[in-house]
């Protein structure tokens, strides 16, 4: 499989061999997904500082789609300029994560995330697979998730630049505070 480097591995951690090595875990486990649609991977930041810092990097390597609260902090997604590349596998975007309030994070690559057709169908074929199934029946964007030893993968029925282009036109998307950054 064919490995490419990306020009934000210096500043994120090597992307391609994260996505790889979640990919490989995932099949290590018996769980095949086809076709492997991974939408975006994650980055989480371990300070507010560092999350600015990278949204500075990360404008200068694609688009911003949105950025806004989730999970009581500021997530901001890109839909890169140049997707990394696992084999033949493309990732289009990625997600930018600052730390949650109160909490420590560590900085790094934390995990990525594929549409499939049937969540239900997913978890039935793979009884076996300790799937973590809380978000099954959201009903604005459900999805299950499954940790391995490289980090998470989440399972989606849709993109995350469909669902955040619906959050834009439907007004659901919650701005960051405009006072959000001023203790840091």
């Amino acid at each position: 499989m064919v490995i490419m480097s990306h020009p934000l591995d210096t500043t994120l951690g090597p992307m391609a061999p994260f996505v790889c090595q979640m990919l490989t875990e995932l099949a290590q486990r018996d769980v095949h997904v086809d076709p492997i649609n991974v939408d975006h991977l994650c980055y989480r930041a371990a300070t507010l500082v560092e999350y600015q810092a990278l949204k500075q990097t990360l404008a200068a390597h694609g688009a911003l789609l949105v950025e806004g609260m989730i999970g009581g902090r500021p997530i901001a997604t890109y839909q890169l300029h140049h997707p990394v590349h696992c084999g033949d596998v493309s990732v289009p975007c990625i997600e930018l994560a600052a730390p949650k309030p109160g909490r420590s994070h560590q900085a790094g690559l934390e995990h990525i995330e594929l549409v499939v057709p049937s969540l239900p169908s997913l978890v039935a074929a793979h009884s076996d697979v300790p799937f973590k199934t809380g978000n099954m029946d959201d009903l604005r964007n459900p999805d299950v998730g499954l940790m391995l030893a490289s980090g998470q993968i989440k399972f989606h029925l849709r993109s995350l630049a469909e669902v955040i282009e619906e959050e834009l036109h439907t007004g659901a998307v919650v701005p960051v505070p405009t006072d959000y950054y001023d203790n840091i």
